[in-house]
């Protein structure tokens, strides 16, 4: 099993950018996706998940309104728009999947695979 995220960078404070995980030895629509964010000299965080049917969507309040969290099963990959992005957004995001039926979508420790993560940078 393989996820592999990317649309990292560099971006001023208000522009948009839209990240991708891409999922192989998995189908993601068997799996609570989410993403996830790590700060320099932080803990990791909870940003955003999609439960295994898809009919729900999670976001921690400091992205709500800002960031959207959506999957092509046809292309077996997920997405991480984000908008009115700002300095604090700086972080390298990973993305990681959860086993079928599994709650508590928040929380890192439910979620079995992981991405390498790519870094998103805010200038402000």
């Amino acid at each position: 099993v393989q996820l592999q995220a990317s649309g990292g960078g560099l971006v001023q404070a208000g522009d948009s950018l839209r990240l991708s995980c891409a999922a192989s030895g998995l189908t993601v629509s068997g799996y609570g996706m989410g993403w996830f964010r790590q700060a320099p000299g932080a803990e990791r965080e909870f940003v955003s998940a999609i439960t295994w049917g898809g009919t729900s969507t999670y976001n921690a309040n400091s992205v709500k309104g800002r960031f959207t969290i959506s999957r092509d099963n046809a292309k077996n990959m997920m997405y991480l728009q984000m908008d009115s992005l700002k300095p604090e957004d700086t972080a390298v995001y990973y993305c990681a999947a959860a086993p079928r039926g599994a709650e508590f979508l928040r929380r890192a420790g439910v979620y079995v695979y992981w991405g390498q993560g790519t870094l998103v940078t805010v200038s402000s």
